[in-house]
């Protein structure tokens, strides 16, 4: 998980983006002393999450800023409802605005994606995960997004884990190093992390048990095709379907015994939630 250090560095590199060389527009039209409240509302509905994100980003700008988190992050929203109240200033919420609805919008996305993938598989005994497939720049906020809709993190870097993967066994075979001897390699200089390899067929599959490593990924096999790889893996071994897994055809997979579904659309492709900022007339609405 992101420390605040990281999760502070990311929030700055997204003002510096965006405001490193001022607000010309805010800074000519509106009075340094003008104040009121916004909210940012959710115009659909939306597993929500950023709001600790939004939280300190508008802070950075200006820490007199009085800031109420509605819906914690992981919960729903109703369109309409105000996920995010902000009081003071209205220069500095003006200034900060546009990068706490992106970031509202993408790891909202993020988490919404991750918990209609959760939903199809709801009642089975299996794990829906991310991968490294992630913007550049922001995994880590990514990663809780999929955590707080109910996911699991995959490896967040590649010193977490050891993962042999494709171009690792095509390299490898190359020099005639086979299937058991890249897992022992691997095992060898280990130091009691977990050993995954990656297959993406049932003979290569055969090979991989021989190795007993700790997890094999099932790479965009066909259904029938991992049915038959769950009968063939002992207990011992963690079974991870990956590549080509959809809202449609999810519940069949996890229906094969796998233990683990990862899928990259969750971060790469999730799609932004929609969230405006508003500025409110009279009282702010009561959460």
């Amino acid at each position: 998980m992101a420390t605040q250090a990281q999760i502070e560095q990311i929030i700055d590199v997204a003002l510096a983006e965006d405001l490193g060389r001022g607000d010309r527009t805010t800074e000519l039209v509106i009075p340094q002393n003008m104040g009121g409240t916004a909210g940012i509302i959710a115009k659909e509905p939306a597993v929500v999450c950023g709001g600790e994100i939004a939280r300190i980003a508008f802070m950075k700008v200006d820490q007199t800023l009085q800031i109420k988190v509605n819906i914690p992050d992981g919960q729903k929203a109703k369109a309409g409802e105000p996920v995010l109240l902000v009081t003071g200033r209205v220069a500095s919420i003006l200034k900060t605005e546009r990068v706490a609805l992106n970031f509202l919008s993408h790891l909202s996305g993020v988490a919404t994606a991750t918990s209609q993938f959760v939903e199809k598989v709801k009642g089975l005994d299996v794990k829906i995960s991310d991968t490294r497939k992630t913007l550049p720049g922001l995994r880590l906020l990514e990663k809780y997004a999929v955590y707080a809709a109910g996911g699991q993190n995959h490896r967040p870097d590649l010193a977490s884990g050891i993962i042999i993967k494709d171009n690792h066994l095509v390299a490898l075979a190359a020099r005639g190093v086979s299937i058991p001897d890249a897992i022992a390699k691997a095992r060898a200089g280990a130091k009691g992390m977990k050993v995954e390899i990656e297959v993406q067929n049932l003979e290569q599959l055969q090979q991989a048990i021989l190795g007993k490593p700790d997890i094999i990924m099932l790479d965009n096999m066909a259904i029938d095709d991992m049915k038959k790889a769950v009968k063939m893996v002992p207990a011992s071994i963690s079974l991870e379907a990956s590549g080509g897994i959809t809202l449609e055809n999810v519940r069949a997979v996890a229906e094969t015994g796998v233990d683990v579904i990862s899928i990259g659309a969750i971060t790469h492709s999730a799609r932004a939630i929609d969230f405006s900022l508003s500025f409110i007339t009279g009282r702010p609405p009561q959460a």
